[in-house]
């Protein structure tokens, strides 16, 4: 008996390793939605705006290697359009899919409801062109097997998200073409020219052999290549120290006995930009440039350094380009080349003098985020993982030294406010209570997603969520001041427990100082069977040295004057 549409779609995200797909149902979307749940592979949440469902489809994504949410079209497609953009910026392979309207209204003058009143249904594709590496509009069943087969395949092979659209009237109508599945022969991964492979690895120990104090950097692109243990080898092999970029934090152990901590110009770890900037050749595996990840363009690395490693090229000294070579491939090559060398990891152990840890608070005095983070330190086990929200978070997340195992998510590249409670949903559920994550998020981007702890509630997720209380985006505060930084205030633990609703089986607590944050935390490891919700009610000016450092060049860098003309 021939399937339909519907389950070939859910027994390929079911081959590609998704037992979870998020949505928010919409008329358009019903359908599908019936077929895919009829799959008992998989697990349907439902989330309380679309903009949530595609940051939960982001986190889930960071975990297990693709994602999929469902939304309805256009009033549901552009709502989840922005987290997609933010999917594409990390290099995650989400399966967009949005319920369309009845194929027969395709070629008509009908104007129909949740769109812009216009007779032109293809507004939505254009605008995730802009989003995605693929695009398939589905009108009929004839050739629909190949089409999906193809779209979802590139999400695997290009590690981006793609768009699917299935007309609302197709989901569920059996076709001879799903009688077989076959995984389709495209999502293989790509393979390295043997030749191209074979040279730039020639070059490039010729190049870092010849330095005196080489350094590896690790970068965010790492991830899309499942670079991670081919790079420790290197690391073994060669002997130089390794920094990580700040948005690769987590990516390579920070337990490795030659791990310098996070590179990030002038807001590095202590010594790292110091030994970096320094050496003469630098190896940098994945590496994501921007004004945000160099402090204002402030790092002072040069090409003519670099070995630039990429997912499918690697660039020697700024100049000479090896295209077709696989990340993967190219380390496990050089680690055979490369000379022991470790020079540049003396130079920082003769340097380096470790951060004292913060006293304790005098008794009943105002919390500060040094204190906070100081226990959050002592919470981080193998067990654990760690989102930080887009605000002083980040800077203060950045200097937690993660155990071997521990794991570690932020969003750099978009940097979009609220990111983090829709990532904790999916990121939860990818990890199907395997870890305890920690989220630290501010008053102002909770205020932006927060509507979705109630699905955290829904479907007993444990995680910890600090919500950092100092009264508005400090972060923005830093950078460029004025009255748009300051947000209204709320009673956040009230809300959780509002949210709760005597169902939910949540902690929620505030605290003022160490002592009433100590006591918190022994609390939120005796709850384990739902959210435990804590509010630090933090000063304004209370901020990390690393964000006052950050802000200014950042700031500086924005406010640059026109060039001449």
């Amino acid at each position: 008996m021939s399937r339909n549409l519907g389950q070939h779609i859910a027994t390929r995200l079911v081959e590609l390793g998704v037992d979870t797909f998020f949505t928010v149902p919409g008329d358009y979307n019903l359908v599908l939605l019936d077929q895919l749940i009829s799959d008992k592979r998989l697990k349907m949440i439902n989330c309380c705006n679309e903009l949530n469902a595609g940051y939960a489809a982001d986190g889930y994504a960071r975990v297990k290697g693709v994602a999929c949410v469902v939304v309805t079209f256009t009033v549901g497609g552009l709502s989840v359009i922005n987290a997609i953009a933010g999917a594409l910026s990390e290099n995650l392979a989400v399966i967009v899919i949005t319920g369309g309207p009845n194929s027969n209204d395709y070629g008509t003058n009908r104007i129909l409801h949740h769109t812009t009143g216009f007779a032109d249904f293809h507004q939505e594709a254009r605008c995730f062109k802009e989003v995605t590496c693929a695009q398939t509009e589905i009108f009929n069943l004839d050739d629909a097997r190949l089409e999906v087969d193809h779209t979802i395949a590139s999400a695997v092979r290009e590690s981006k998200p793609v768009y699917l659209s299935i007309c609302c009237n197709l989901a569920h109508i059996p076709h001879p073409s799903f009688s077989t599945s076959p995984v389709p022969y495209a999502i293989a991964y790509k393979q390295s020219n043997a030749d191209s492979l074979t040279a730039a690895v020639d070059a490039a120990a010729e190049f870092l052999n010849k330095a005196v104090r080489p350094v590896i950097v690790n970068g965010v692109r790492i991830r899309v290549s499942k670079a991670h243990q081919a790079l420790v080898e290197l690391a073994d092999a060669c002997g130089y120290p390794v920094a990580a970029m700040p948005n690769a934090k987590g990516m390579f152990p920070e337990d490795h006995p030659r791990y310098l901590g996070t590179y990030w110009s002038v807001v590095s770890s202590p010594y790292v930009a110091e030994t970096v900037e320094s050496s003469d050749a630098y190896l940098v595996v994945g590496g994501a440039f921007n004004d945000y990840s160099s402090a204002g363009y402030t790092m002072l690395i040069k090409k003519a350094k670099m070995v630039d490693v990429q997912p499918h090229h690697v660039v020697i000294g700024g100049h000479q380009t090896f295209s077709c070579v696989i990340m993967k491939d190219f380390l496990k090559g050089l680690a055979g080349k490369l000379k022991q060398n470790a020079t540049a990891w003396e130079q920082f152990d003769r340097m380096y003098v470790g951060l004292a840890e913060p006293p304790q608070s005098a008794p009943g005095s105002p919390l500060r985020t040094k204190s906070l983070f100081k226990h959050v330190q002592r919470m981080l086990t193998e067990d654990s993982a760690v989102l930080a929200e887009t605000g002083d978070s980040w800077f203060n997340c950045q200097k937690l030294k993660l155990p071997k195992g521990c794991l570690y998510e932020f969003q750099m590249q978009y940097g979009s406010i609220g990111w983090s409670v829709g990532a904790l949903l999916g990121y939860q559920a990818a990890l199907h209570g395997k870890k305890r994550v920690l989220a630290f998020i501010g008053d102002g981007s909770f205020q932006v997603t927060m509507q979705d702890i109630a699905s955290l509630m829904r479907w007993k997720f444990a995680p910890i969520l600090f919500l950092i209380n100092n009264q508005g985006y400090t972060i923005e505060v830093e950078i460029h001041d004025g009255p748009y930084n300051y947000i209204k205030s709320m009673d956040y633990v009230a809300l959780v427990k509002a949210i709760d609703n005597g169902d939910g089986n949540s902690l929620a607590l505030r605290v003022d100082t160490e002592e009433e944050l100590e006591d918190a935390i022994e609390q939120a490891h005796k709850h384990t069977d739902g959210l435990v919700f804590i509010e630090c009610t933090i000063h304004r000016d209370d901020c990390s040295r690393e964000l006052l450092e950050w802000g200014s060049r950042v700031s500086e860098a924005n406010m640059r004057p026109p060039n001449p003309q």
